[in-house]
């Protein structure tokens, strides 16, 4: 009986440190997502309380949008992101984090990027944690969400998804122009008119830089029109999850001096969903045209030209 008990004490011991062990394994690592809190309702009642939590802890509403019926998209920022946007000549994704209100089933789930994480797939040297805590003071932060296993900043950092695919610093070239102040003006007529399909969203001037960037709505139409350019069909892909990733929307297009561009939708996707299977249902083959799509959508938006891709 003592030698039973003895190594069931064993044993236990050996699942706490095993325990431990993970959680050590564990510590830093982050995703993308934070789930702030779920109840039943309608987005339609919830939007203004939500707008009303965030304004009130200094966020400001720089745009917003319903990409499909079941989801509601709010876009903020505030000075810590402006100044974080500052951070480096391509830093402006970070300035605009988005604040997503998703009907599933009888429940609406309420989250938001994770500021932290972003912050580290931009390669941005702020710690942006306080932001983060602000979020969380106005909405509340059940868990962060995502992939099964998170990242951390060191992983983020030198991100891509596999041998082959792009990294944060190899972005799709829009279009350049003789100056800044021409480069926006470029974006916002060509978002105006929907070339590509694009609708603008938000816009957000980084300040003490030549850097501006504009969410993006991207919807096919017309007959002529790609639905691998379109932000349902994809999101009807790879948002699969019981907790929808609706914060990967909208896209970006970034001005920085004369020139224009955009994340690689291989690197863009792939920070939001990097547990994303390669084939299979679900995977990145069901969307496998979309990168060159969303890249010419992009390109007609900035008023560039389309060549072959």
């Amino acid at each position: 009986m003592i030698q039973l008990k003895s190594r069931w004490l064993t044993a236990i011991a050996a699942i706490v440190i095993s325990l431990a062990t993970l959680a050590v394994q564990a510590e830093g690592e982050m995703k993308p997502f934070i789930l702030a809190s779920t109840a039943s309702g309608d987005i339609a009642e919830k939007i203004d309380g939500v707008k009303s939590a965030l304004t009130g802890k200094g966020f400001e509403i720089v745009g917003e949008y319903s990409p499909y019926p079941t989801a509601h998209i709010i876009v903020v920022t505030n000075d810590a992101l402006k100044r974080a946007g500052a951070n480096h000549e391509r830093a402006g994704y970070i300035a605009g984090q988005r604040v997503t209100l998703t009907r599933v089933g009888d429940e609406v789930q309420i989250a938001y990027t994770n500021p932290v994480y972003m912050a580290a797939a931009y390669r941005i040297n702020d710690d942006l944690s306080a932001v983060a805590d602000v979020l969380e003071s106005a909405l509340g932060a059940e868990k962060e969400y995502g992939p099964e296993q998170g990242l951390t900043a060191s992983e983020l950092k030198k991100y891509h998804y596999t041998f082959g695919m792009e990294y944060f610093d190899e972005p799709n070239q829009l279009a350049e122009y003789n100056s800044f102040k021409e480069a926006v003006a470029a974006v916002e007529k060509n978002l105006a008119a929907h070339k590509g399909g694009t609708t603008k969203v938000y816009r957000i001037d980084i300040p003490g830089s030549k850097q501006a960037v504009f969410g993006v709505s991207m919807v096919a139409e017309g007959e002529t029109s790609n639905k691998y350019m379109d932000e349902t069909f994809i999101m009807g892909e790879i948002d699969f999850k019981p907790i929808r990733s609706t914060g990967h929307l909208p896209y970006e297009i970034l001005v920085t001096g004369s020139e224009i561009e955009a994340l690689h939708a291989r690197f863009r996707i792939a920070m939001n969903f990097p547990d994303l299977s390669m084939m299979g249902a679900n995977s990145f083959m069901n969307i496998m045209p979309s990168p060159d799509a969303i890249k010419e959508s992009l390109t007609l938006g900035a008023g560039g030209e389309v060549d072959d891709f």
